[in-house]
């Protein structure tokens, strides 16, 4: 025989029960007659393991039984030990910090990592002017992250490769052009002046 879980579909809007968790609802929310039928078990099962007199256990018996919400439910076991039922939580405003699980650290991008590579991509409008302060930034950005764990280590190094290609290229214009002007100085010292 199949499980019913398995034969007919969950429906919309419903959590899905996990084995040997319980399901959290709202305090609030309607009871069926299988989760009044539930408490009346755990009543039964203290009852029977000696935790309620006779009259505790016909008295909370009744009131499950004419129980509307989860919330009465919960208030009539809530002394006793429970198997796989809904648990009763409070509204969101009322939740402890222990019911809530906790919401993931999210690293965040480090400041200096990202005008590392805006002023490194900012070279191409300046013609290297801020190559120099792309490297400085691409740095200290790299620092920082090492220390705090912060994001952003590929924009620190983009920043420091378009810098340190924009020096470069800079000492590679000026080269040619030193070793360009001092072959024309020399052509130019060679003519014959005295004529």
């Amino acid at each position: 025989m199949t499980e019913p879980s398995s034969q007919w579909p969950e429906p919309m809007g419903y959590p899905l029960a996990q084995p040997n968790r319980p399901m959290q609802v709202s305090p609030t929310m309607r009871a069926a007659s299988v989760d009044r039928e539930r408490a009346v078990d755990v009543l039964k099962a203290g009852f029977a393991e000696g935790r309620l007199t006779q009259d505790e256990y016909n008295d909370r018996m009744a009131k499950a039984y004419a129980a509307r919400t989860y919330g009465e439910l919960a208030t009539l076991t809530a002394d006793l030990p429970i198997g796989p039922i809904p648990v009763t939580m409070p509204p969101p405003w009322q939740a402890t910090a222990w019911q809530q699980p906790p919401l993931p650290a999210v690293a965040q991008t480090n400041g200096m990592a990202t005008a590392a590579l805006v002023l490194g991509l900012l070279e191409f409008v300046t013609a290297g002017a801020t190559a120099i302060p792309a490297i400085i930034c691409g740095h200290i950005a790299r620092g920082q992250i090492r220390r705090s764990g912060e994001q952003g280590d590929g924009l620190a190094v983009s920043g420091l490769v378009l810098g340190y290609l924009a020096v470069a290229l800079g000492l590679l214009v000026v080269t040619v052009a030193l070793v360009a002007f001092s072959r024309s100085g020399g052509a130019a010292g060679g003519l014959p002046g005295g004529q």
